[in-house]
């Protein structure tokens, strides 16, 4: 529908299909009702339960309790109507977008969703307009308009082929005009949503307990009729309570050694399957242009000299993640080695010749930021090799600090940090998606990064060509400024590891595009 042509990337089972078969029963999916909720760990804990002030990994909740016009059905690696009936594009500049509505939506508490709601859902997002939060996708739009009951209709103030796949984004998520405010975030504790689940109880931190959400209309064909997610501060922690039965499979967060481990495990040894899959996933390191020191374009370029990726990857993570010398990971239209092709390997004596280019002939002290609970365990070694690295150079003289999650987002968007390390899982599978978020004055980081060639140009150009094989030049010019500016710093690429119990089955079909789970596709396995 919107002519954009990427495959999605399937997951594939490092077990093999044989190993599912236990004795000589076959294993079936067992009836929805039949032994109680799946319980998912994860190490990735929602910062907020509002869609208004979320750009960040709450929107992994928000897949499965709240509904947007469009998501991904099993497979797809576009945008397909969801609460939505039909959308499409209704001129020929990619500038309106017409939806229309399923017939008869209701939320969970079974008031009335209609293109009234869609609109002030939208309208919510860009009025209270939170810093770092999803009003930086909607820049591209114009007004959004309700001309009935059924019909939404979105009027842009530039082409852009990828407002689709904004609107698919858990971002856009519907919320009940009777229940969030229209100009503040939702202070109650609760989510009204229309999505697969409904949300019985939340504990921050710990526990979100989901059950089938029967006022739900669809595409998701629920397999399960409850899902409980439970949060870890430790991937330790939560690979134990998958080993002690007390969880059924683990989604973010497993430490490199756990994949080494599950990778080498006899299949008899332990009732454990390891799903792999590709990721787009990325992690990088982001300047305070308001720091003294990060602030200085020379300083940046000297750090980037000297980090050695191929170290971080395989001393700390042992090759479970992949260098990575772009913002825009391998595997999409628009991915170049520009960090590479500048800097080349790493080398302290260009890192000297930089600074002392730049008059700094003293250490340069640094602060680096990074946080304890959100990318698993081996962060905090990351930041102990990349500062191991630096120090060693005698260039600079770094200071680490860190934070749990929640408190950690809030100071860098305060600007409190002068380097800070970041994850970036994509809203979706485009390389504008890895440039965007992260430019202009307000963006995902809460970092203003003006940069007017990309944001005034280039971004603008790539977004009126609807074949995304077309816009690689685009791509390729907005990086070598990324490279140039050294702003953000690209360190590694990851792939998806999902550990579960060979009892559930559905894990490896559970990921959408973003890789986001769908927790509706998990089920359990019966013999006959």
């Amino acid at each position: 529908m919107f002519n954009r042509n990427r495959c999605l990337r399937r997951v594939a089972a490092i077990a093999s299909i044989s190993s599912l078969v236990t004795g000589c029963g076959l294993l079936s999916p067992g009836s929805p009702d039949d032994e109680g909720p799946i319980v998912v760990g994860t190490t990735s804990s929602p910062s907020t339960l509002d869609p208004a002030a979320s750009w960040d990994s709450s929107w992994e909740l928000f897949r499965n309790i709240y509904q947007t016009l469009l998501s991904y059905p099993v497979g797809a690696s576009t945008p397909q109507p969801d609460a939505a009936e039909s959308c499409e594009f209704s001129d020929t500049s990619n500038q309106v977008f017409r939806c229309e509505l399923r017939e008869g939506l209701k939320f969970s508490d079974g008031s009335a969703l209609d293109a009234q709601a869609v609109k002030y859902s939208i309208d919510r997002i860009r009025k209270i307009n939170v810093n770092g939060g999803p009003a930086g996708l909607l820049g591209s739009l114009e007004r959004v308009q309700a001309p009935n009951e059924r019909e939404v209709v979105f009027y842009l103030n530039k082409p852009d082929a990828t407002f689709p796949f904004v609107l698919a984004t858990p971002a856009m998520s519907i919320v009940d005009p009777e229940s969030y405010p229209a100009d503040a975030l939702r202070e109650n504790s609760g989510i009204v949503g229309s999505g697969p689940y409904s949300l019985k109880s939340y504990e921050e931190g710990k526990e979100a307990r989901l059950v089938r959400n029967d006022r739900y209309q669809g595409f998701a064909e629920r397999k399960n009729s409850a899902v409980t997610v439970r949060y870890f501060q430790e991937s330790a922690k939560m690979v134990k309570a998958l080993r002690d039965k007390e969880i059924d499979l683990t989604y973010r967060g497993l430490s490199a050694g756990d994949v080494i481990e599950f990778q080498g495990r006899v299949s008899k040894e332990e009732e454990i399957q390891l799903i792999e899959g590709s990721g787009t996933d990325i992690s990088y390191l982001v300047f305070n242009p308001k720091d003294p020191w990060a602030g200085k374009k020379k300083v940046r370029q000297a750090i980037a000299q000297i980090v050695d990726r191929a170290a971080i990857a395989h001393k700390v993570y042992r090759d479970t993640v992949d260098p990575l010398y772009s913002m825009v990971p391998k595997g999409l239209t628009g991915h170049t080695t520009g960090f590479f092709d500048d800097y080349g390997e790493p080398s302290v004596a260009k890192a000297r010749e930089i600074l002392t280019d730049a008059g700094i002939t003293e250490p340069v002290p640094l602060t680096l930021w990074y946080t304890t609970d959100r990318y698993g365990s081996e962060t905090r070694l990351e930041f102990k090799e990349l500062e191991r690295q630096l120090e060693a150079s005698k260039l600079f003289d770094i200071t680490l600090k860190s934070r749990p999650w929640k408190t950690y987002v809030e100071g860098y968007q305060k600007g409190e940090y002068p380097v800070f390390g970041r994850g970036w899982f994509p809203d979706f599978p485009d390389a504008d998606n890895f440039i965007a978020p992260f430019v202009g004055k307000q963006n995902a980081l809460g970092t203003p990064y003006e940069a007017n060639k990309i944001t005034n140009d280039l971004l603008p150009s790539s977004r009126r060509e609807s074949d995304r094989a077309n816009v690689v030049r685009q791509f390729e010019e907005a990086q070598e400024i990324l490279v140039d500016d050294a702003r953000l710093l690209p360190l590694w690429q990851g792939r998806q590891y999902v550990a579960a119990s060979r009892e559930v089955g559905g894990a490896e079909r559970s990921l959408d595009p973003s890789t986001i789970m769908m927790l509706w596709q998990l089920s359990r396995k019966t013999s006959w």
